[in-house]
């Protein structure tokens, strides 16, 4: 049974998060010793998270995707993430983990072990474009956010995971 956590970020002024909930899946993967990144490539591709699939960390400033979800996979390692902007919520993530970045939430790595690796992966849509906290892309973005189609599967769980159940299939609007 994989524990999953949600968290609900404000609008913070700069970065707009997102009303529906921010997903985090505790020891959501059970990886092997070779290749863990592979591993989570072929979980997110076998439910429709494929799109644009990389590797590597996480940045480590403040940014968010105003056009499209995010799933990433904790391939190896320990990291302090932020999540939600500045008066989000700092989480540690894990080998194993996945979190859920519905399009606007805000996101910044803190913290890591030496052998912290990522997988990122989207849903079919749009390009992934990062986007700082500004003024300006805060007004663009709460344009573009709710634009964003849900996607039809949860990266871990597949079309009956908790995604579906958590993102219910009407956005409620933005600030």
């Amino acid at each position: 049974m994989i524990e999953i956590k949600t968290f609900v970020f404000p609008d913070d002024g700069l970065v707009p998060n997102n009303p529906l909930p921010f997903l985090v899946y505790k020891s959501a993967i059970n990886l092997p010793k070779r290749d863990p990144e592979g591993a989570i490539e072929k979980l997110f591709e076998s439910n429709g998270w494929g799109r644009q699939l990389w590797r590597n960390g996480i940045f480590y400033y403040l940014h968010y995707h105003a056009t499209v979800h995010e799933a990433l996979g904790i391939a190896s390692g320990t990291a302090r993430v932020r999540f939600g902007g500045d008066a989000g919520e700092e989480i540690r993530v894990m080998a194993g983990d996945v979190v859920v970045l519905r399009a606007g939430t805000g996101h910044q790595c803190l913290e890591t072990s030496a052998d912290f690796r990522v997988v990122g992966g989207y849903p079919p849509g749009a390009t992934m474009q990062i986007t700082r906290p500004t003024k300006d892309n805060h007004r663009k973005a709460l344009r573009t956010i709710p634009k964003v189609a849900l996607p039809d599967s949860d990266p871990v769980q597949g079309r009956d995971g908790a995604l579906a159940r958590l993102w219910q299939a009407k956005s409620p609007p933005l600030n």
